[in-house]
């Protein structure tokens, strides 16, 4: 019970809407009791300091200093509950939401790419087919550029939005990418984040629980306008999220098909 008393409230940390959330939470109602009994533990001893080794009562200085090892063995007791904090409990955590995806995979997660850049993001679907055009690093245009290769037909349909649309109630695979600088991409309600390196799409998984509209933001100082890099995020039913997209979709796809057929005659 001591430790149930939720210090992610006093805090003012956002109310958590993702499955996972609530032993994020834990873990930082854990973290912030083992820091307030350090408070309390090393301000006690600095007045007991303060009292037993006044002037008054020590005229002359103590050239032996401390002759037990009790400092030491506390010490090694803050360190040793420290490294249970981080293996026992953040390590599993993160490895949970960037390694384990099988499960996640045969759930018919919603899959997006997260492209951040100076500053901003942008996000890619895969549209209806549900598989990415091929990613041609080497063509990016401009900043927050999907580099999808318009020679592959799994591209035909991709579309690129400017919010993040995911689905109440089913598992979300987020690919994070940048194209200039290193980012962070967080989602503070979904207690989730992930860095954003050039070169690279690194996976997260999460599943939000309730319909929302909130920001996302950089996490990662990465310019002159990093306090003012922040997204938009919207959860919304199931149902209008498969419509939005196959709308979207349909959409990206007919201009795609203009587009070669444009080319087509341009050629003749």
């Amino acid at each position: 019970m001591f430790v149930s008393l939720n210090w992610s409230k006093w805090l003012g940390i956002p109310e958590n809407f993702s499955e996972h959330g609530s032993s994020v939470d834990h873990l930082i109602d854990i973290t912030h009791w083992f820091m307030f009994a350090l408070f309390i533990g090393w301000t006690l001893f600095f007045f007991v300091c303060l009292w037993k080794f006044r002037a008054s009562k020590n005229p002359k200085a103590n050239y032996h200093g401390v002759t037990n090892h009790v400092s030491s063995h506390l010490e090694i007791g803050v360190v040793i509950i420290e490294a249970v904090l981080l293996l026992g409990f953040a390590f599993p955590l993160w490895w949970e939401r960037t390694d384990q995806f099988d499960e996640v995979q045969q759930t018919d997660p919603v899959r997006v790419r997260v492209i951040g850049y100076q500053f901003g993001f942008n996000y890619h679907y895969p549209g209806e087919d549900g598989i990415f055009g091929r990613i041609d690093r080497t063509r990016v245009a401009a900043v927050g550029d999907p580099c999808i290769d318009p020679d592959d037909p799994n591209g035909n349909d991709d579309f690129v939005s400017g919010v993040l649309k995911l689905p109440v109630n089913r598992n979300s695979i987020l690919q994070i990418t940048s194209t200039d600088v290193i980012h962070n991409y967080s989602i503070v309600p979904m207690r989730i984040q992930q860095d954003a390196i050039p070169g690279q799409d690194i996976p997260m998984w999460f599943k939000p629980i309730k319909e929302l509209e909130t920001h996302v933001i950089c996490g990662q100082l990465c310019g002159e306008g990093h306090a003012n890099m922040k997204g938009f995020m919207e959860v919304i039913s199931d149902k209008a999220f498969r419509g939005w997209a196959a709308e979207q979709s349909a959409t990206a796809l007919q201009k795609s098909k203009a587009s070669q057929g444009a080319a087509a005659l341009a050629q003749k």
